[in-house]
């Protein structure tokens, strides 16, 4: 097997640079390399010898070509990037506009609607992610990086660490979302399968739950475990998509 070994031309390598220093993620830097990459197609040569009508003129060519309104916006800023930051030619980007994006109403779900859809998945993990989903309003990345320390049930919140934008923030947890993360928590710990790479719990030294909380795990606190704590359920390590891939 061949692997391509082209150097990085000096100009990209400016350009990732700047983004580094930046901190920009992974996934917003690929992005805005996709997008330079892109312009030079269009253009046939180097991207830093575009002037403002070629600006003007890509921009035309992505209305033309139908290219969506958020892409188009996504497309100029990471043009804004690399000939402000990265070129420092601020004025190249004169005839290039952001589209307004037009404000419409979501489709709500009702109550009963949600809960059809919840109960066909049939799987308690995946009953567990839709209802955190819809329930508590997190993103599809936020919820496989939830752990189980960021359960608060005393206070009825979730704890979002470094989500959109890298902010950490609390979601209101209801008493049917934290009574459908007891049931899967239950069944996923009954199954022994909790642990990172699928180790049975070892029977001979079960997890036991806070003794405010006999009846009913308490997920905020975790769970306290007579001999061995690298047999229990590390609490405030073990990521929700982890238990995910265990339970069901």
């Amino acid at each position: 097997m061949t692997h391509n070994t082209r150097p990085i031309s000096p100009l990209r390598q400016r350009m990732i640079d700047d983004m580094m220093m930046r901190k920009l993620s992974h996934q917003t830097q690929s992005a805005y390399i996709r997008a330079v990459i892109n312009l030079t197609r269009f253009l046939g040569r180097s991207p830093d010898t575009a002037t403002p009508e070629d600006l003007r003129r890509y921009q035309l060519h992505l209305v033309e070509t139908g290219t969506s309104r958020i892409m188009l916006n996504h497309t100029i800023t990471a043009l804004r990037f690399f000939f402000q930051v990265t070129l420092d030619r601020p004025e190249a980007m004169a005839k290039m506009s952001p589209v307004r994006e037009p404000r419409k109403l979501p489709v709500v779900l009702s109550c009963e609607e949600v809960a059809r859809l919840i109960d066909a998945a049939g799987i308690p993990k995946y009953q567990a992610a839709l209802s955190v989903a819809y329930g508590a309003g997190l993103r599809a990345s936020e919820i496989v990086a939830l752990k189980v320390g960021d359960i608060d049930s005393t206070r009825m919140t979730l704890r979002i660490e470094q989500g959109k934008g890298r902010k950490d923030r609390y979601a209101m947890l209801s008493p049917l979302l934290l009574e459908r993360l007891r049931t899967w928590w239950r069944t996923g710990r009954a199954q022994g399968k909790l642990l990172d790479g699928g180790v049975d719990l070892p029977r001979s030294e079960p997890c036991q739950p806070d003794e405010h909380s006999s009846a009913q795990p308490d997920l905020s606190s975790g769970c306290r475990c007579r001999g061995n704590r690298q047999a229990c359920l590390p609490a405030h390590a073990a990521s929700l998509s982890t238990l995910l891939d265990y339970v069901g």
